[in-house]
């Protein structure tokens, strides 16, 4: 069980942060309209896993991102972007499948996605994956990686080796039933994934699409009898609530203005990863998460530029980490 007030130790390794899965095209519309009939969207930097490890390089926390992109022009804008923020790009591969993308109407509530995917599920199990793996403190993975062949086998081996090394896993159970195969039970499989993490960080739609309708605390009990440490479960403009099974604490947003919400689980991932590997408290991390996650809402796009974790903590009037 992990407590709200745990500062985590850490082996020495050169590595903070890897996360595993897609790196893609968001195309977000330029107009606001939840029935999708825009007419002009514009490219940005996309994929959860990929948006994180953007996030926490300019939050001073060494991280990377292992992907597959197509031998497109896409994959090389997404390349740049990387190479633009300084991040290694050792573990990006690209293969002979086209860019996957994401097309989404711009959202100051749920964004709509409509998913196109190519290059992301051939993500291969090589020896430079294998290297930053161990090199890690922390592995980072979504429902993307899980949710098609071949990367599926590629996530199974990084998760297991991970828990033999003792890293710490966390896991966003971000399904849709769109990404996964037709036929395919993928509820029962992300159910069957629960228990070999340690910090899950389901949306409040990600948990009714896993587990229908309930109350707030039933969906958090759920993900915990699955074997999950840790839940938080984020709740849009209601803030967060979040369990360890012993006790429960809710978080109110730090959002003052919503200009877009795309990208807002991975600044609030990317925040709080920062704050564990910095030395805070799980429950000082949550709060630095939710931070970050209303400064990026202040603007459109997943990645934003993002400003000194201290000067986060200066906006939102939290206190500096205790040695």
């Amino acid at each position: 069980m992990l407590n709200f007030e745990d500062r985590l130790a850490f082996d020495e390794r050169s590595l903070d942060l890897l996360t595993i899965g897609d790196m893609l095209i968001d195309m977000i519309s330029t107009e606001y309209d939840e029935n999708v009939d825009c007419d002009t969207y514009s490219r940005f930097f996309g994929g959860s896993p990929a948006n994180i490890a953007m996030n926490t390089k300019k939050l001073g926390i060494r991280s990377l991102v292992a992907s597959a992109v197509g031998d497109d022009g896409l994959g090389t804008f997404l390349i740049k972007h990387l190479h633009r923020a300084g991040m290694d790009t050792r573990c990006i591969q690209k293969v002979d499948y086209s860019t996957s993308m994401v097309v989404v109407t711009k959202s100051q509530s749920t964004p709509v996605p409509i998913f196109y995917r190519g290059a992301d599920y051939h993500l291969a199990y090589t020896e430079e994956l294998r290297e930053a793996l161990q090199a890690a403190k922390i592995v980072h993975f979504s429902c993307w990686p899980l949710s098609m062949m071949p990367v599926r086998r590629t996530t199974e081996r990084v998760l297991h080796e991970a828990r033999q090394a003792g890293t710490l896993i966390g896991f966003d159970p971000n399904y849709h039933p769109m990404i996964w195969q037709k036929g395919e039970d993928g509820v029962a499989y992300v159910k069957s994934i629960i228990s070999q993490v340690d910090i899950v960080k389901p949306s409040e739609d990600d948990a009714e699409r896993l587990f229908g309708k309930d109350t707030h605390e039933n969906q958090l009990q759920k993900f915990l009898d699955l074997g999950a440490k840790m839940v938080i479960m984020t709740l849009g403009k209601e803030g967060a609530i979040a369990s360890n099974g012993q006790e429960t604490v809710r978080f109110d947003t730090l959002a003052e203005e919503v200009v877009d919400t795309t990208g807002a689980g991975d600044a609030f991932w990317s925040g709080f990863y920062a704050g564990i590997i910095e030395g805070a408290s799980l429950r000082e991390a949550m709060n630095l998460g939710f931070a970050v996650s209303a400064y990026k809402l202040r603007y459109t796009g997943a990645v934003v530029e993002l400003p000194e974790l201290e000067d986060i903590r200066t906006m939102y009037g939290l206190q500096e980490v205790r040695a």
